[in-house]
């Protein structure tokens, strides 16, 4: 493997991934194969343990992870997520540990209606991405998205704000982050239910 990453680090993560991946899977997030997830196993140099691309995200084994680098590159072979770069960039950028992403339909929908970013205000379930429940406006950023990572990541980095670790990509989906893969989930799960209690709400005027 590497010299600071084994196999049997690789196939840990990727049991964790897995677990993690038919959790959302079970929500309906990641439906077909879309989405990915991955957790980082070094800082110095940055790597990181990446679903691999075109399986069933309800299905994985700990065997379908692929190691990347910083560029999201595969280190010892394996096709990695087409998205395994912009997950590395999150991760230098953010410090993150882990970071999902999910095709739901509330990201989605909440994007193409409010094209400028989401804002939450006097909703208790901020406190689960560590923001006040009152008195406080955070805004949830929406990025248009582009097929070329670095493009991707340079919206990303652009727009994002460090009281929300999400950021919402235009008609694709939703990448959220944490210290850990639990923290990730957790940061997803209430970001994902900020973002369907907005779509719930009537438009002004209609």
């Amino acid at each position: 493997m590497t010299a600071d990453i084994s196999t049997l680090d690789l196939e840990e993560a990727g049991a964790v991934l897995a677990a993690e991946s038919a959790r959302f899977a079970s929500f309906g997030w990641m439906r077909g194969t879309s989405g990915n997830l991955s957790v980082v196993l070094s800082r110095d140099p940055l790597l990181l343990a990446v679903t691999a691309s075109g399986h069933d995200k309800g299905e994985l084994t700990p065997a379908d992870v692929v190691l990347v680098d910083a560029q999201g590159a595969a280190v010892n072979g394996g096709k990695p997520s087409a998205e395994a770069e912009l997950h590395a960039r999150v991760a230098a950028l953010t410090g993150a540990g882990a970071v999902v992403h999910v095709h739901t339909v509330a990201s989605v929908a909440m994007g193409r209606r409010e094209p400028g970013g989401i804002v939450f205000k006097d909703v208790e379930m901020l406190k689960g991405v560590g923001q006040p429940a009152h008195d406080v406006e955070v805004t949830l950023p929406v990025i248009t998205n582009s097929q070329d990572m670095k493009v991707l990541g340079d919206r990303l980095e652009a727009a994002r704000d460090p009281r929300m670790p999400a950021v919402v990509v235009a008609g694709h989906g939703l990448y959220v982050w944490g210290d850990n893969p639990r923290q990730a989930r957790h940061h997803t799960e209430v970001v994902e239910w900020l973002l369907e209690l907005e779509l719930s709400a009537p438009r002004d005027g209609r």
